[in-house]
């Protein structure tokens, strides 16, 4: 029982990002001719922990804060609710939320040394970024720059380094979607915890901007998404095969249409979170679908 309380603190069905993150960035090297499959293993195990991480240090530092004594928790919002409820302790959640991070960077340093001295870097910016996101990004209006970055655009890029020992303008290109879509998941999933994270402190997109106008550039940002896929077919960066990410449009059409109306609404909006975690994830894995199936050059 205990154990089971502990995986519902990591918030396991957002941890599902991460898996499609790593499948990508390993179909896009496949595509190239590398694949490893102890690499890919340990590449997956590191990223989940990492994003493990993230999620219970978002619960500790927002119990902390009073901010998840004052939402109105959904499915898709709100933290996992275990310390509110008192399920757990929060001093033993800060321990495991390290734990979890001390774990994914002694892979993340293994893999460097196996790989190249070139993945570094990410790992250097992606430990801070993990530990102070919560308790400093937030409020300083780069949460969901930093999300997209880091949980979109660098562990495809890190996890194509991985295979192939180098970075490449493919996979930047590649790595775009990923990192929109992140920041989107991020982002209407803020909307509402709006006043929730003004009383604790918070600056984000939808604050500053107000929920209306936040509205329109979750739907930017989501044609952004697919425009970097279009144009890295075209440009010959991405096989054709990619194009087949384009089938989430429906979903993406969904959570923007309810966004528009219903963006002041917690309970007329679950649907469009919904829909906006289908996009993201199903937009990953058929984009690293179309590598797959595009076989190698």
């Amino acid at each position: 029982m205990k154990l089971k309380i502990w995986l519902l603190e990591t918030r396991p069905q957002f941890l599902l990002l991460s898996v499609t993150l790593v499948l990508l960035g390993t179909a896009i090297s496949r595509h190239e001719g590398y694949f490893d499959l102890f690499k890919f293993m340990l590449t997956m195990i590191g990223l989940v922990l990492a994003h493990a991480s993230v999620n219970v240090l978002n619960d500790y530092f927002d119990y902390k804060s009073g901010i998840d004594l004052e939402t109105t928790r959904t499915p898709f919002s709100g933290g996992s609710g275990v310390l509110p409820s008192g399920l757990l302790k929060p001093k033993g959640v800060y321990i495991f939320g390290v734990a979890c991070l001390m774990a994914a960077l002694a892979i993340g340093i293994y893999l460097t040394f196996i790989s190249g001295w070139q993945l570094l870097p990410l790992i250097l910016l992606g430990g801070p970024v993990i530990y102070f996101y919560t308790s400093h990004l937030t409020k300083w209006l780069v949460g969901e720059f930093w999300a997209g970055l880091g949980l979109g655009m660098l562990p495809v890029l890190g996890t194509y380094f991985v295979q192939t020992g180098r970075y490449s303008a493919e996979a930047v290109v590649a790595s775009l979607a990923p990192g929109f879509l992140t920041a989107n998941l991020l982002f209407l999933n803020e909307f509402p915890d709006i006043e929730a994270d003004k009383k604790g402190g918070r600056c984000n997109l939808v604050i500053a901007l107000g929920p209306k106008t936040a509205g329109r550039l979750y739907a930017g940002l989501m044609a952004l998404t697919y425009l970097s896929i279009i144009a890295g077919a075209v440009l010959k960066l991405m096989p054709p095969a990619s194009l087949i990410g384009l089938a989430s449009i429906p979903f993406a059409f969904k959570a923007i249409s309810i966004t528009f109306k219903h963006y002041d609404n917690i309970q007329n909006l679950i649907p469009a979170m919904k829909a906006n975690v289908i996009t993201v994830l199903g937009t990953n894995a058929l984009v690293a679908a179309g590598y797959f199936l595009s076989g190698s050059q």
